[in-house]
């Protein structure tokens, strides 16, 4: 492999509208023009403005979603091994290490084209491998090259703090096998340690978008060199507020590059993305927009407003562990201290609590030192645990995206799990809405707390009642943070699966 391959792709000036004034070239990454206009802003109505015509036909768009790209240029055929694709040795080799067999779906569909260098516009819900898939790729093809101070050559750009640390946990064994430099950059950390690792030199920048900025603004990162980067989560960021740091910063980079964008849903915010800065991109959708996961079971628990709290500890003291979901940081403490008082080891986690709370917390609940994590939708992305096969939503989310990310965080990498939602009468209507948008018939049981029911779906059974408290294990006892939510299928002697990063984002831009 030459490390120092390009992508094919032509210098083209950006039109003010998005577009690009003439086609790409090179040889097995050709590319056309970029699709329709730049577009902007958030559209909830079935059709847009804008968008290509000609040969940049869309089939028809899922309920929520726009129409995906036609892809111009023909894709490569997918993969069934690891070794068949173009990458350098010492990756293969950590692959083989780190248990990893044979690539997921969107893996082996992906990487073929994204190591020629093509752009990829891949849907995959969580747990489906995506790190992996835009991981390897950037990592081959930035493999021989060395970046000057502030300068990084590869940029992933997710929503959140504890996204990101799990794309870094999950790809620093393959960068340290190519022998390149990972930064990663995030809020609510020391942005003084930041800067000075981007000084001493970081091929791989993993970022947020708001500390990114500040640290260009500070002048310790230019983004002049960077000739791949990844949109990781995109539709979150775009419903965090992030569009204008996003586009801000995607169009400091270079123009020629390769660009690849992921998500697990593609609604219209994303869209804009897809038609301003992607070039012919192969198109793969792992599965429906609704995430159906077959080993996934949907429960609607319909509950009575007096009886929820009891309902609702019961499933807490089960045997097993449990994220449940509430919509407030106050909810969550409340419940909390009420779960603790009642003799259930939870812990919290929102966007009130401090990187070291959050990561002690974490740390607790995979290791089952906890067994009830507590939390806001701060939880929904980019954490994963292994072997957790119950999320409550406690207070039903009020978007179809929301239901999807948090059960996600069960039925991973082909494991089982449930999503049970507790509705009172009030809610039935809104529900019953929500789970016609993301595509789900969910088996609805009307139960009380106590009843027989309520343990077959839940393994729910009645507390001690011995209150109990949370301590800070010692520091030697925490686990070694390593990714593993992104990895291909794993032989069944690769013993325990690896764990997910953490951190926090806030309303305010950045993740903090």
């Amino acid at each position: 492999m030459n490390p120092a391959r390009t992508n094919g792709r032509s210098f083209r000036s950006r039109r003010s509208d998005g577009g690009s004034y003439g086609p790409g070239s090179g040889s097995g990454a050709r590319r056309g023009g970029r699709f329709g206009s730049g577009g902007g802003g958030r559209s909830e109505a079935p059709s847009r403005s804008g968008g290509g015509g000609g040969r940049n036909r869309r089939p028809a768009a899922v309920q929520g979603e726009f129409a995906l790209p036609e892809t111009i240029t023909p894709a490569l055929p997918a993969v069934e091994s690891f070794a068949d694709l173009d990458m350098p040795k010492p990756l293969l080799a950590t692959l083989t290490t780190q248990g990893v067999t044979a690539p997921f779906p969107i893996q082996g569909a992906t990487l073929p084209n994204t190591l020629a260098g093509r752009d990829v516009l891949g849907r995959g819900r969580t747990g489906s491998g995506k790190t992996l898939a835009f991981g390897l790729a950037m990592l081959a093809r930035t493999a021989g090259q060395r970046a000057e101070p502030r300068q990084p050559l590869a940029m992933v750009l997710v929503p959140t703090r504890e996204l990101a640390q799990q794309v870094t946990d999950a790809l620093t064994p393959y960068a340290r096998a190519v022998k390149l430099r990972m930064a990663t950059v995030v809020g609510g950390m020391s942005i003084g340690r930041q800067a000075s690792a981007l000084r001493g030199g970081a091929e791989v920048v993993v970022a947020t978008p708001g500390r990114l900025k500040d640290l260009i603004d500070r002048g310790d990162c230019r983004l002049n060199q960077v000739a791949i980067t990844v949109l990781d989560e995109a539709d979150q960021m775009a419903d965090m507020g992030f569009m204008p740091q996003v586009t801000a910063l995607l169009d400091q980079v270079r123009p020629e590059g390769q660009r690849m964008l992921f998500s697990a849903t593609l609604d219209r915010n994303v869209d804009r993305l897809v038609r301003r800065y992607l070039t012919d991109p192969v198109v793969h959708s792992v599965d429906p927009s609704a995430g159906a996961v077959t080993t996934m079971e949907h429960h609607i628990l319909y509950v009575h407003g007096t009886d929820k709290h009891r309902t609702t500890t019961e499933i807490a003291a089960r045997d097993g562990r449990v994220i449940m979901f509430l919509d407030t940081k106050h909810a969550v403490d409340r419940l909390t201290r009420d779960l603790l008082a009642s003799g259930v080891r939870a812990a919290a986690l929102h966007g009130g609590k401090s990187q070291p709370q959050r990561t002690r917390t974490l740390a607790q609940f995979k290791t089952g030192h906890v067994t009830v994590l507590v939390a806001t939708n701060v939880a929904a992305r980019g954490i994963h645990v292994d072997d957790l096969d119950l999320v409550v939503n406690v207070d039903p989310p009020t978007d179809h995206k929301d239901y999807l990310h948090r059960g996600g965080r069960t039925a991973r990498a082909g494991e089982s799990g449930r999503v049970v939602t507790l509705v009172t009468p009030n809610q039935r209507r809104d529900m019953t809405r929500l789970m016609t948008t993301a595509g789900i018939v969910p088996e609805t049981t009307q139960v009380r707390s106590g009843e027989q029911e309520l343990t077959r779906i839940t393994g729910a059974q009645a507390p001690s009642g011995v209150p109990v408290t949370i301590a800070a294990p010692p520091a030697a006892e925490q686990p070694r943070k390593r990714g593993s939510s992104s990895r291909g299928r794993r032989s069944p002697a690769s013993g325990a699966r690896r764990r997910a990063g953490v951190g926090r984002p806030s309303s305010s831009g950045r993740a903090a």
